[in-house]
């Protein structure tokens, strides 16, 4: 048996411009963090005892003789991807998926690493991102961009660049001091709308030619970003200005980014008190991340009313957490089972 956990993420800047279509032609940057709400993908070969030749349990069960027959286009995918036979999954998460926090992705990244580890491999951070994002933009054909595999499996608060069809990850360095500061002024709230990113994606596709100024505004809010970030001497609470700024930028690359709802929602953050926020992942609904010092946090928490789902930055990304593997022989009985 194998067991991985791996962080959701939260991005703060240049979403959108981690798209292909994009980088390709300009660049690509993003700030993000993955933090310590996780989920976690076990599998094992199943026990020969069975009728059925696979079992994936997520939100629902699936007992299949073919990888064919799979639903889950991810878990269908990946198993043939990497040749997987005879398996039992089962998928746990942390918090509910599509709501803006790159849930799929997280479960592609520890799904792949699970596998993997169960081949009795080890694979590097990065060919587990590059795995995931062609599993779901290549083989799922799902809309998107790439940060949210490469969250995933680095971990930490990053700065990823990408040109070229490839990507670099670098670290965003901080006082240990100052990061706990840009902590405890983030607050996560879940507004209990989901949505599924690949629809809210399809539309701002269409608009990247349309919005390029906007999306170069993005990228270059990255820069200041990290210099806020990194500089000792800079006002952290401009990061939470600069939050609002990108938000508002966001809002005008697509006409499902954001909704009658949220903006009602974000308008009633920021007059109690929030320096800025934005709804995370490609929006839509989701979860809601505000920037606002301590003591306005009360005042936010009671003028929104909704859930507050506390947290801290992780930086560890995808591990295996419980590796026991078993020898495994195909089963030869599997014809005569079935007839019983």
């Amino acid at each position: 048996m194998i067991i991985t956990r791996t962080p959701y993420r939260m991005s703060f800047f240049g979403g959108g411009t981690d798209v292909p279509d994009f980088f390709n032609k300009h660049r690509g940057a993003v700030i993000s963090t993955t933090f310590d709400k996780f989920c976690y993908v076990n599998v094992r070969h199943i026990p020969p005892f069975h009728n059925y030749l696979s079992e994936l349990v997520y939100n629902k069960i699936e007992r299949v003789n073919s990888l064919d027959d799979i639903v889950h286009p991810s878990i269908r995918e990946t198993m043939k991807y990497l040749d997987m036979h005879e398996i039992r999954l089962t998928y746990e998460g942390d918090l509910p998926a599509r709501t803006g926090l790159g849930t799929s992705s997280t479960f592609a990244v520890g799904m792949l690493n699970a596998f993997y580890a169960l081949k009795g491999k080890r694979v590097s951070d990065k060919q587990l991102a590059k795995d995931a994002i062609y599993v779901e933009r290549v083989l799922c054909k799902e809309q998107g961009g790439w940060q949210d595999q490469v969250a995933a499996a680095y971990g930490g608060l990053n700065r990823i660049d990408f040109k070229e069809d490839d990507f670099k990850v670098t670290p965003i360095i901080m006082r240990p001091e100052r990061k706990k500061q840009l902590d405890e002024n983030l607050l996560l709230f879940y507004t209990g709308i989901s949505r599924f990113s690949s629809d809210i994606q399809k539309d701002t596709l269409q608009s990247i030619e349309d919005k390029t100024k906007q999306y170069l505004d993005m990228l270059d809010l990255v820069d200041e970003a990290e210099r806020i970030l990194e500089d000792n001497h800079a006002d952290i609470n401009e990061f939470g200005r600069l939050l609002d700024y990108t938000w508002n930028l966001k809002r005008q690359t697509g006409s499902k980014i954001s909704s009658s709802e949220i903006d009602d929602l974000y308008k009633a953050g920021i007059n109690a008190g929030a320096l800025g926020g934005k709804l995370l992942g490609a929006g839509g609904g989701g979860f809601l991340l505000f920037y606002c010092e301590k003591e306005k946090q009360d005042a936010l928490i009671k003028a929104l009313d909704l859930m507050t789902v506390p947290f801290n930055f992780e930086h560890q990304g995808t591990s295996v957490v419980y590796y026991d593997p078993v020898q495994y022989s195909p089963r030869k009985d599997f014809e005569y089972l079935t007839k019983k």
